[in-house]
């Protein structure tokens, strides 16, 4: 169950990434593993952005809360390298940065996250780090009426689709409010809207779709010309529209030393070990499981912590990945809140509430992260009084 670990004391722990499966990474072996484990971050940028609720600064709303890494991460009583991840030499277990760093290590988490990639160039690409940009002029457009028709699309390779519901659902309330006319519609391979969280969730999904005037184009493969057109295959049809906006395709790291799973994710077994190398684990976005959210991150960072601290000697027990969501689902209305658990070969069992069933009500849930940044904020606060 776990690997055997005896060079060091306190283990020498390096997890890669600056995002939320990183430093729930950090948190959990701080909890479970104590002064077992002695940890350090390599981060490729100093800080950690709140990048879920990154899509409403489109809208005028206050810019998603950043923090200072080296801030949060010695107050996690781990040390931070603002570097990036170049290569592994698993033999010598030695990470290798573009920065030209050679950092020894006892065990390795890579938590770097997912690569976007644009996969329609005449379409504007969601990033959620630049969210802004790309979009805040789009709906000063609409508001003025020089767009009157958006088709949001979603690529054959999807595995990230909450934003562009999202996004749709928020330019068509803004719409409303400044009595602009907009026809939105959204075209996805999917059968149903975020159908990969659950028949609960993409019930109601479907039910605020209709009460907002968007029109759906389910188990359709498309295709994007040219700025202004979007065509459906097999049937050869084209949506004639003012602008396209699109999801970008995902693929994983691929990182040279360590095996790799199809377009470059990390493929990892249900406790979190990279397969097929020792001393080398996996959590987030970069790794092969199929649903990407921040929520599955953090699961698979506690998954991934608790099998380090056993190894570690801490008087825990592994246990597999058991999936179960909670997240927060923007909708340029009152906000809903959806759990999902993993139900087996069947997905995802879903619902969704008008109020939260946990706490605090973030817009993804960490077991450790949540509570951490929740009091971070607390004390900001309190300083800025």
């Amino acid at each position: 169950m776990t690997d055997d670990l005896t060079p060091h004391a306190p283990l020498r722990v390096i997890v890669a990434g600056g995002g939320v499966a990183a430093l729930e990474t950090v948190l959990a072996l701080r909890d479970l593993a104590g002064d077992r484990v002695a940890t350090s971050v390599l981060a490729p940028a100093p800080d950690y952005v709140d990048r879920p609720m990154t899509v409403r600064e489109p809208f005028a709303f206050a810019p998603a809360r950043r923090y200072t890494l080296a801030t949060l991460v010695a107050d996690m009583d781990a040390d931070l390298v603002v570097d990036r991840l170049a290569w592994v030499d698993p033999g010598t277990r030695i990470v290798h940065t573009t920065g030209g760093q050679a950092l020894s290590y006892d065990i390795l988490v890579l938590a770097m996250g997912a690569r976007l990639y644009k996969r329609f160039p005449h379409a504007q690409t969601i990033d959620d780090r630049i969210l802004d940009d790309l979009f805040h002029g789009l709906v000063q457009d609409i508001e003025g009426g020089y767009v009157q028709s958006v088709a949001f699309v979603v690529p054959e390779r999807m595995a990230w689709p909450l934003p562009i519901y999202e996004l749709a659902l928020m330019m068509a309330e803004r719409a409303y409010d400044t009595s602009a006319q907009l026809k939105i519609t959204i075209v996805t391979p999917e059968d149903a809207p975020l159908a990969v969280f659950g028949a609960g969730v993409s019930q109601v999904m479907q039910d605020l779709l209709a009460e907002a005037g968007i029109s759906l184009v389910p188990r359709a493969q498309a295709d994007v010309p040219s700025a202004r057109q979007v065509v459906l295959k097999p049937q050869n049809t084209t949506i004639e529209v003012d602008r396209v906006v699109a999801l970008p395709e995902l693929g994983g790291p691929a990182v040279r030393g360590l095996p790799g799973a199809a377009h470059g994710f990390i493929p990892v077994d249900p406790y979190g070990r990279v397969k097929g190398v020792e001393h080398v684990y996996a959590a987030g976005d970069a790794t092969d499981y199929p649903v990407k959210h921040g929520g599955i991150a953090a699961q698979q960072a506690d998954t991934v912590a608790r099998t380090i601290a056993a190894g570690a000697g801490a008087d825990v027990k592994p246990e597999p990945l058991r999936a179960e969501i909670h997240g927060l689902l923007l909708t340029g209305r009152r906000p809903r809140y959806f759990s999902a658990r993993a139900a087996g070969a069947q997905g995802f069992e879903s619902r969704v509430t008008d109020t939260p069933t946990w706490s605090p009500p973030t817009k993804v849930a960490a077991r450790y992260l949540s509570e951490f940044l929740q009091r971070q904020d607390a004390a900001d606060v309190g300083h800025s009084t």
